[in-house]
């Protein structure tokens, strides 16, 4: 017979054995070894039954092995140090106490916003690489002493499991999960009720959530859940998957985690007697709303709307992961105004009813107003909210800066303010435990921060970094043959056709991953281009490879679902099955194995369609060579010797000839250049140009790839400026009085500069000084006469704009010389001059630009206002 009703009941631990609760509890144990290991000896074999999650471990293990462990001198010590270890680390002053100590102004707290956090298996809030990223974030901010507080939502049934049909079609289940099985713990207020957010739905409906807290090391992460009896039925549901339903339904999450997500901060930030974060970030547009509430509470404090964007524009960060138009998020314009409606413009308004009352719906529409009048753009919303934006990789920022040119109007692509920081990966989550103890016997450090921990590589012997390479592939060709055995038992194979299982793959033999999602662009199906050279490559005798393919499609993608099963069933052939296999269920614990074991990472995305792609990092984390497309991160650090480069054929018009062109040349590096160095051995057994490799791969991308230098980056280059900037339009005096009065100002000149500016002209401009042949280096003096239509000198920069120009007459690679205020011409126009020296030779031009000037502004074309002469 079947429950009616399923929930989970914690254990309860013997008073000696309490400091388990924390440690199973505080998600640190996922990234520190010692802590899993001690999980790991109450029962290993319950262990690996409840897939290595301490919770549940604690849940299934019986009493009398609990009370057994409570008289162990042994465990109880290992007990002792690890919670003694766990406290040192959640107290002691770590690199971001240290800067404070220094004198630097750090901000008081930072909130960070996705919606999907991949911080270990046991809690599946992720479908990919953003969640991962987020996920990594998380820890660095935590290793680094961040006062980070993240926000998400609770997915009762997180993203879906992937098995395999019998003819190799993707089927999606959604096994529901319980809170009180996780390590979570409820926020609940002084009276020990459930905190709740509340939030204001068309038609009178109210949507409601607790708040979950999933405990990051030193970060709580609050996980919002809707799923609860103060909901009304058709509400409870908006929780329910991560990226499921329809636009109705990604419009409810995006709101729940955008103004509830703020009101979630509120109540923690109160019942825990913290101090309000400072930094808001953007991690993608999806929570974008939360702009629009913290501009709410400020005109709910007797601002005007204009300065109360100023305010949050000035502490909000925004990060864009995407690299086309068509994978942002939007929605017709007709569901935002059935949302934010009502607003006191209305005549039937109640600000009880209202989701953000005394905000302006006209307001709100422009903050996503895009080039389509039916559409709301939840990026476009992000860039206007935010004064600081990035992409993540260096050429992601390239890309983003074309893609979003048109909100920066008259600016050449390159002067778009959106920067870029580039991804990084979490080493002690992704660092195989022999790398970890390589690090702390042979190199003194298993914090891999230090770059002179890497230079150290050069002491290791090539043997012995093979040999754990060898361990490593071994491990994992372990976990392959299980799970191909149990995904070909699910398909509806009997055991008694499976014994070909137990000897598929080689741990002798040269093992390429290829893993993540499976939109198109990804292009999993290249390698199949040429099945029959892909069938010689795999099955060489003398120098063979092996294929490890693994990834999800979106459930709605059947496009998607279609190339999975074209992998499935070329794997499925007898003579290659042994060499190539689609392993379904792509997660966390799978992922992990691959990038320790695999010898090469293989990518190859559309160019420039992958905004960074951080799994190849992990992989070079573990000494893997990458094999890639010059895409997203490999496009930045690949240097010729840490892996290989597949030429693009990006400027190809033809899909099919393009696609042709790059299997070719895949084929040929694997045949030509992967293999041989692989196999080519010295009397030892030991492939040393292979293992040069290795060691360059690891001294030159570990101490780059690691998210430890990213949130340093994002501290230093947007957290800080971004305090600082909120401290420069809101000030605190000594008794705690906030004053808005600089924040007015810039608003008020916002305000001024946008009415002023289409009646700014440049009315002449006069070259003198150059001789008849100019050469480089010759003077040229420029002076230009401006209507200011009301703004002050002081409050423009005007610049002369010098350069190499095209046929058409259109700059290339100006430099911009500020040309200084020297005086009212008559009739009251302005005068602006300067003496330059011509930067370049050749054919030569220049011209003159007049920009906003305000020192609160983060860079001269934030407004996106700039008239040319």
């Amino acid at each position: 017979m079947k429950a009616l009703r399923r929930f989970t009941v914690r254990a309860h631990l013997p008073e000696r054995l309490a400091a388990l609760e924390q440690l199973s509890t505080n998600l640190r144990w996922s990234w520190d070894t010692p802590t899993q290991r001690l999980f790991e000896t109450i029962d290993p074999a319950l262990w690996a039954q409840c897939r290595q999650d301490p919770v549940a471990l604690l849940g299934a293990v019986s009493p009398a092995r609990l009370d057994e462990l409570a008289l162990d001198g042994e465990f109880l010590n290992r007990l002792d140090e690890l919670a003694a270890e766990l406290d040192d680390y959640l107290n002691r002053p770590l690199w971001y106490q240290h800067q404070q100590s220094d004198g630097v102004a750090m901000p008081n707290g930072i909130a960070y916003f996705s919606m999907e956090f991949g911080v270990a298996e046991v809690l599946p809030n992720y479908s990919g690489g953003l969640g991962i990223l987020a996920g990594d974030h998380l820890k660095s901010a935590s290793d680094l002493g961040l006062p980070l507080i993240a926000v998400g939502l609770y997915y009762r049934s997180g993203y879906f499991r992937q098995s395999l049909t019998a003819d190799g079609w993707q089927h999606e289940t959604y096994p529901a999960l319980d809170p009180q099985g996780l390590p979570l713990r409820l926020l609940t207020d002084g009276t020990g009720a459930p905190a709740l957010v509340e939030l204001a739905l068309p038609e009178s409906a109210r949507l409601r959530a607790r708040i979950w807290i999933a405990q990051v090391g030193r970060v709580p992460l609050l996980l919002l859940d809707s799923d609860i009896p103060e909901n009304e039925h058709e509400v409870r549901g908006v929780t329910d998957r991560l990226y499921g339903g329809d636009q109705e339904h990604r419009m409810r999450q995006e709101i729940l985690a955008g103004i509830g997500g703020v009101r979630a901060i509120r109540a923690y930030t109160a019942i825990e007697g913290l101090p309000a974060p400072e930094v808001f970030h953007m991690n993608e547009g999806h929570a974008g709303f939360l702009g629009a509430e913290r501009i709410r509470e400020l005109v709910d404090a007797g601002l005007d709307f204009d300065t109360a964007l100023t305010v949050v524009r000035s502490s909000t960060v925004f990060t864009t992961h995407t690299p086309v138009p068509a994978g942002i998020d939007r929605f017709p314009v007709e569901m935002v105004q059935r949302y934010f409606a009502n607003t006191a413009a209305d005549p039937d308004y109640a600000p009880e009813a209202a989701l953000l009352p005394g905000v302006p719906l006209a307001r709100i529409l422009a903050l996503g107003a895009e080039d389509d009048p039916e559409k709301f753009n939840m990026a476009h919303m992000g860039l206007r909210l935010a004064q600081r934006a990035n992409g993540v990789s260096l050429l992601h920022g390239e890309v983003s800066r074309a893609m979003f040119n048109d909100l920066w109007a008259g600016f050449d692509a390159d002067e778009v303010p959106i920067g870029s920081i580039t991804n990084g990966v979490h080493a002690r989550t992704w660092a195989a435990p022999q790398w970890l103890e390589l690090g702390r016997e042979l190199l003194g450090s298993d914090s891999f921060s230090d770059p002179g921990v890497w230079l150290r590589v050069n002491d290791v012997d090539p043997g012995h970094l093979w040999w754990i390479r060898a361990q490593l592939r071994a491990l994992l060709v372990d976990d392959v043959r299980a799970r191909l055995h149990r995904s070909w038992l699910v398909r509806g194979a009997p055991e008694a056709e499976l014994g070909w299982i137990a000897t598929a793959f080689d741990p002798n033999v040269l093992t390429i991953g290829f893993a993540r999602r499976v939109p198109t662009y990804k292009r999993l199906t290249l390698m199949l281009r040429d099945p029959d050279r892909l069938q010689r490559l795999l099955l060489d005798e003398d120098r063979p490879i092996q294929l490890i393919v693994a990834g999800k499609s979106h459930p709605a993608d059947d496009g998607g679902k279609a190339l999975i099963q074209q992998v499935v069933q070329f794997a499925d052939r007898p003579e290659v099955r042994h060499r190539i296999a689609f392993l379904p269920d792509y997660d966390m614990s799978m992922a992990r194995l691959l990038y320790w074991g695999c010898d090469v990472w293989l990518n190859n995305p559309l160019r420039p369609l992958e905004a960074c792609g951080t799994s190849g990092m992990k992989s070079a984390l573990n000494g893997g060579l990458n094999l890639s497309i010059r895409d997203g991160w490999w496009d930045e650090w690949f240097d010729g010797e840490n892996g290989w480069a597949i030429p693009s054929a990006s400027g190809v018009a033809n899909e099919e000839r393009r696609d042709d062109l790059e299997a070719a040349a895949l084929y040929d590096l694997l045949e030509k250049s992967v293999a041989p160095k692989f196999y080519e051995r010295d009397e030892h057994g030991t492939p040393r140009r292979w293992i040069e490799m290795v060691r360059h791969t690891l001294q030159t991308l570990g101490p780059k790839v690691l998210a430890s230098r990213m949130v340093r980056d994002y501290t230093e280059r947007y957290y800080l400026p971004a305090a600082q900037s909120l401290r420069s339009t809101v000030s605190v005096d000594g008794d705690g009085q906030v004053d808005f009065g600089p924040a007015r100002e810039l608003a008020d000149y916002r305000r001024r500069a946008f009415e002023a500016w289409p009646h700014i002209d440049i009315t002449d401009v006069d070259s003198t000084g150059l001789p008849d042949t100019p050469v480089l280096g010759s003077k040229l003096t420029l002076t230009a006469t401006v209507q200011l239509a009301g703004l002050r000198p002081d409050e423009v920069t005007v610049q002369a704009v010098v350069g190499r120009v095209d046929t058409g007459d259109a700059l290339l690679d100006p430099v911009t010389v500020d040309m200084p205020y020297t005086g009212t011409a008559a009739g009251g126009d302005h005068i602006f001059a300067t003496t330059t020296p011509l930067p370049v030779a050749g054919s030569v031009g220049y011209t003159v630009r007049v920009l906003p000037h305000h020192p609160m502004l983060a860079s001269e074309a934030e407004l996106g206002l700039v008239t040319l002469a």
